[in-house]
């Protein structure tokens, strides 16, 4: 029978019980929300709702063919001028999602020859794109420089060290410092994924980048998302024009993929802005984060000091994990979930996001029914 196996594979994930399911929301969720990536609350704020219905309305409901073709707007350069302006790039390329942005930069700066070291924590799509680049990856410990240094003494000729600036799962931050003094050592270029960075570190939010004193560096590229502090969807590729020149020419996910809707450009443009005009939510969302990681540790929670807006609640087991969030969920709180095989080092944990809109009373009560329902 065709495609038979899946039911191998089916069975055996029940087994393990790691069965993924959809949950569909609805807009009226009367769940106090720690799960999601909104970092800075804005996802459903008056002005970025109407900067997506505006666009809409002015451009369509989609952008109807790739960038190359009829797929840019006035509006996606737009964004991409004062996406760059804001984070201190040169320029800046709009993409339809953030992996798609990630597979681009990856694949496009790592052609055949080149030596690609990629951080052991790094995300999904910085995994994917070293798989699909022509270059030869070699994974490297978690947030190491000296290991980073090591690998590229191996090699002579291009290279492109991989790494997340704050890493999704404990909400750790990279050495972005040592990563570069590494890289220039060897002439290696630096790529970063600030996904969740943006909005929530530097000043005004400018991204971890910017704080460390990369920004414009020339051998330096960052990738963002749309789609976590600015509330919208897609994502981004920041650095020299030339690079962003060369992933015009080069990037497979950018020359055949439908552009980013019109709204999703609306919504993102119209949250940046507002992030210039009131800067202080970053610095909230990193004190909500600060608040949470002392409250749960005062509680006896085994909780990893964030150094974004992540904060990570270790578990005793996959099973455990899978059952203290339902029960947070029963008792009205939703929390992330993660567990092996989806975590690199095997630990499940509860991941919660510190939004900058939440008030003293929800921090009280996320807290409180955390400890509640603890196995």
């Amino acid at each position: 029978m065709a495609f038979g196996w899946i039911d191998e594979q089916a069975l055996l994930r029940r087994r393990a019980g790691l069965v993924r399911t959809l949950r569909p929301r609805p807009a009226d969720s009367p769940l106090l929300d720690l799960a999601s990536n909104d970092y800075l609350g804005l996802a459903r704020h008056p002005e970025v709702t109407e900067g997506a219905a505006r666009a809409a309305r002015t451009w369509g409901g989609g952008s109807t063919g790739s960038r190359l073709v009829t797929g840019t707007t006035e509006l996606h350069t737009q964004l991409e001028v004062e996406l760059a302006e804001y984070c201190g790039f040169e320029a800046a390329l709009v993409f339809s999602s953030g992996y798609a942005a990630n597979l681009a930069a990856v694949t496009a700066l790592a052609p055949h020859g080149s030596l690609i070291v990629s951080d052991a924590g790094n995300h999904a799509s910085l995994i994917d794109g070293c798989r699909l680049a022509r270059g030869t990856t070699q994974v490297v410990g978690h947030a190491d420089p000296e290991a980073v240094r090591k690998a590229l003494r191996t090699h002579e000729g291009p290279a492109v060290v991989v790494s997340d600036t704050v890493f999704s799962v404990d909400g750790d931050a990279a050495p972005l410092t040592g990563l570069t003094e590494a890289c220039r050592e060897r002439g290696a270029g630096l790529l970063v994924d600030d996904a969740h960075g943006l909005g929530v570190l530097g000043d005004g939010g400018r991204g971890a980048p910017h704080a460390a004193g990369l920004a414009g560096a020339d051998d330096v590229v960052v990738t963002v998302t749309l789609s976590k502090s600015l509330g919208s969807q897609g994502g981004a590729v920041l650095g020299p024009a030339r690079v962003i020149d060369h992933l015009v020419n080069a990037a497979r996910t950018f020359i055949f993929d439908t552009g980013l809707a019109p709204a999703a450009a609306g919504a993102a443009l119209a949250a940046l802005r507002l992030l210039r005009r009131e800067p202080a939510r970053a610095a909230r969302a990193r004190e909500v984060a600060a608040e949470l990681h002392a409250r749960l540790t005062a509680a006896g929670h085994e909780a990893v000091r964030p150094d974004a807006a992540v904060v990570s609640v270790r578990a005793p087991s996959p099973e455990e994990a899978v059952r203290w969030a339902a029960d947070c969920r029963t008792a009205g709180l939703a929390v992330g979930c993660f567990r092996p095989p989806s975590v690199p080092d095997g630990i499940s944990r509860l991941r919660l996001t510190a939004r900058a809109d939440l008030s003293a009373a929800q921090i009280e009560r996320a807290v409180r029914v955390i400890g509640q329902t603890r196995p």
